[in-house]
């Protein structure tokens, strides 16, 4: 096995001369005689093996003074999904960082959100990945920019302000440094033909990958008003308030299984907030899973369907709300419920080329309202005031929703809440909060699935599938479906 925080020459060797796709993003491989890094997956004539140099991180690879390859491009691996408490922490902070978080309060912020002392932080983060959560987030806004050189047309000024750079100037310069070429250099003729409404994007994911699964568990919860759900298309509007300014737009996912990767186009309103969507995407389709070792800790439970994921959410206070709202009713009524609830509370944004759209109510507008008026959707009384309590939470800071933080402390926050129990709360954890080892005991299909009667049972039945009993869940369900 390949870990984050010390890495097996050999074992990374063996890897990259098989082009081991499963091994995507653990590691990045840097040609001494070249002065290229590359991720293992790259079909470029395999190097000697006494000119590679091995980096947990495309960051480490670069403060070593290697330049990304072009053909590879390691700005599309997927990432890791962290289950120990240095490597959640680490990998928090790296979901923070992908989120844009940095760009706006530096590493403070960073620090404080995953609720460490900045000395703490940049121990852990240097340990897990080579380099500084600084230097990290460095080198993201430069692959960033890379990409957005690549694969659209947005004007250079326009690039370095979506990848984090508060310069124009600045980003340049480094962009030279760093990579030894001009920007306009990268643009290529594909970015001339991409729709000036859109921005297109690859996210790569280590396979099996069960799109067709995930696409039916969404299809199945689709929102009227901010999604739709295809045969092979997930389509929905986005909300990312930044800087006191709501940015909106639409996204669509669709699959491309020869290149193990998700298409995702974003309408172009979204430009300035692109880092947060793209790792909202990520989250909402669980691209950072890695098959190999959750099959591995599940054993027979995950033989039949070994790409299945869980899948997350765009938005965490979106997540949360459904997943009140679909307690102890069938899911076709909360899909009722939660689409009157957009119809009545939600913003209605104009969208360049597409006309009027919904946006899911924010927590700020449902923490305005009484609770008898969110009830007047037909929700019962119990439910509308947990829906506000929530949301005044989440408005006051006092409950936080989004991946990358402490998921402990926001379980508790949660439970003490009117109307969240502990079902509701590892339902959160397990979509919203992206933790991997979330586990609903009290879940009626759950139980069913195990032949147990009650949670503390189906908690002691669980313990064999540590810390991977949120995919459980999911086999668990598809099972009995």
């Amino acid at each position: 096995m390949i870990g984050a925080m010390t890495l097996d020459a050999d074992a990374c060797w063996r890897a990259l001369a098989a082009h081991d796709a499963r091994f995507d993003g653990r590691f990045f491989v840097g040609v001494a005689t070249t002065g290229i890094y590359c991720r293992p997956v790259c079909n470029v004539r395999t190097p000697r093996r006494e000119n590679c140099r091995f980096f947990a991180s495309a960051a480490a690879a670069e403060a070593r003074g290697f330049r990304p390859c072009l053909r590879c491009r390691p700005e599309l691996a997927p990432g890791h999904a962290a289950i120990d408490a240095s490597s959640r922490l680490a990998q928090g902070a790296v979901d923070l960082i992908e989120s844009g978080v940095m760009d706006d309060g530096g590493l403070a912020r960073l620090a404080d959100r995953v609720g460490v002392s900045d000395r703490h932080l940049r121990r852990v983060f240097d340990a897990e990945f080579g380099v500084s959560p600084i230097e990290y987030a460095q080198t993201h806004r430069l692959l960033l920019a890379k990409r957005l050189l690549t694969d659209t047309r947005l004007p250079v000024t326009d690039v370095a302000l979506a990848s984090g750079f508060s310069s124009v100037r600045r980003f340049n310069a480094l962009f030279r440094e760093r990579y030894r070429m001009a920007p306009s250099r990268l643009r290529g003729e594909a970015a001339g033909d991409k729709a000036a409404d859109w921005l297109a994007f690859e996210l790569a994911y280590r396979p099996p990958y069960d799109y067709d699964a995930i696409l039916a568990f969404l299809r199945d919860r689709a929102i009227d008003g901010i999604e739709s759900v295809g045969d092979a298309a997930y389509v929905r509007t986005v909300a990312v308030r930044r800087g006191g300014t709501t940015h909106a737009g639409r996204v669509e996912v669709r699959h491309h299984p020869r290149r193990h990767s998700l298409r995702v186009a974003v309408s172009a309103s979204l430009a300035r907030v692109v880092p947060a969507v793209l790792g909202r995407a990520r989250h909402a389709f669980d691209l950072a899973a890695d098959p190999r070792e959750i099959g591995a800790a599940l054993g027979d439970l995950a033989r039949a369907h070994p790409g299945l994921r869980v899948p997350g959410a765009f938005d965490g206070f979106e997540l949360a709300v459904r997943a009140i709202v679909g307690q102890q009713v069938s899911v076709k009524a909360a899909r009722t419920l939660l689409g009157r609830l957009v119809a009545a509370h939600g913003e209605t944004v104009e969208l360049p080329g597409t006309g009027p759209a919904k946006l899911f109510p924010a927590a700020r507008a449902i923490a305005a309202l009484a609770p008898a008026d969110i009830a007047r959707i037909g929700m019962v009384a119990a439910r509308a005031r947990a829906v506000h309590a929530l949301a005044t939470a989440v408005e006051a800071g006092t409950v936080s929703l989004e991946p990358g933080g402490d998921v402990e402390a926001s379980m508790r926050a949660l439970v003490a809440l009117p109307g969240i129990g502990d079902w509701t709360a590892s339902y959160i954890a397990m979509r919203a909060l992206r933790w991997p080892d979330a586990f609903p005991a009290g879940d009626l299909v759950v139980k069913r699935a195990l032949g147990v009667t009650t949670a503390a049972r189906a908690e002691a039945a669980s313990a064999a599938w540590r810390p991977w009993r949120a995919y459980a869940v999911m086999h668990l369900w598809k099972g009995v479906s």
